[in-house]
Order: C-alpha cells, then sequence, then structure tokens
C-alpha cells in the first residue's frame, strides 16, 4: 500500500468515525472463510457495516476524528476489525447471538452514545442500551396507558348511566 493509498484509507475512516454514532471494535481473527462470510452476512442483513482495518491506519483515523476516541486506544492490538451501526445495542446483540455457534468475535472496546466500554465483560450492558425509537416507544406507551384507562372508564360509565336511564325510563310511574 502506497502512503498515497494509506492517507485516503485514512481519510475514509476518519469520515466513517465521524458519520458514526456507534462503533464497535472487535476481534475475528480465526474465523474460517466461511464462518466469515456468515458473519458478513449477518451483518449485512442487521445494517451493521464490517471493515478490517489495520491498528496503525486506525489509530491515526481516531486522533484525527471529532470525537474522544482515546479510551479506545489501548485496544488496538492484534487483529481489528470495525463495526458501526445505526442503533448502539444492535451490533452487541449480534455478538451475542452469533457466539452462540463461535467463540468470536470478541468485543474489544465500543464508542456508544458519545462513552467508551472497553473490554469483551462489557457485552450484556452494550446489548441492554436503548435505541432511541426503543425509548420512544417506551414514553408514548406508558403515555397511552393512563389514557386508555380512563377511555376505558369513560365507556364502561357510559354504558352503565345509559342502562340506568333505560331501565328507570321503562320503569312505571
Amino acid at each position: 500500500m502506497t502512503r498515497e493509498e494509506k492517507n485516503q484509507f485514512i481519510d475514509s475512516l476518519v469520515e466513517d468515525l465521524n458519520v458514526n454514532k456507534y462503533i464497535y471494535l472487535t476481534d475475528i481473527s480465526d474465523l474460517n472463510s466461511e464462518t466469515t462470510t456468515s458473519l458478513r452476512g449477518l451483518c449485512y442483513r442487521r445494517d451493521i457495516k464490517l471493515k478490517m482495518v489495520k491498528n496503525t491506519l486506525l489509530k491515526k483515523a481516531m486522533e484525527k476524528a471529532n470525537k474522544d476516541l482515546e479510551p479506545l486506544y489501548d485496544v488496538l492490538t492484534g487483529s481489528t476489525s470495525l463495526m458501526f451501526a445505526e442503533a448502539g445495542n444492535i451490533p452487541a446483540k449480534l455478538i451475542k447471538e452469533f457466539r452462540k455457534k463461535d467463540s468470536k468475535p470478541i468485543l474489544k472496546g465500543a464508542y456508544v452514545e458519545e462513552m467508551a466500554y472497553i473490554g469483551d465483560d462489557q457485552l450484556d450492558l452494550l446489548v441492554n442500551i436503548k435505541s432511541k425509537n426503543e425509548l420512544i416507544g417506551d414514553i408514548i406507551g406508558l403515555l397511552q396507558s393512563p389514557a386508555k384507562n380512563v377511555i376505558s372508564a369513560l365507556q364502561s360509565g357510559g354504558q352503565t348511566l345509559s342502562g340506568v336511564i333505560k331501565t328507570l325510563s321503562e320503569k312505571p310511574e
């Protein structure tokens, strides 16, 4: 790879790091080609961008990025692949699901919601992070619950009231 090609790749990585809110650094080394292809297919179906990178180039890109990625510098050892996603917990769920069949990918670190998570032991925490859409759904559900109860009470009360009025109107004087 020439110096010009390296600079172009670094610029591409900087753009990826700046554009994506959710960045996962994983280790998928030692996976055979069939398993790697399966992982790539699963990533594609879940709208996760998977990219293999050299640590030295990734570190240079992280230094140029408009985010504080310094806590992730220490995990840049061995083989590193990047996962970019639209929601913070989707890559974590994918990793957890994929590891039911294989021991990899291993989570080296993640940058989610402007926080760095270091180590594979953070995977369960990342799986439980709710996405923006999940939080909005929870809030709407909470807001709808009291309204549904009021409407239900009014509807049942209206039927009871109409029953009482009907009974009174049919009663001989």
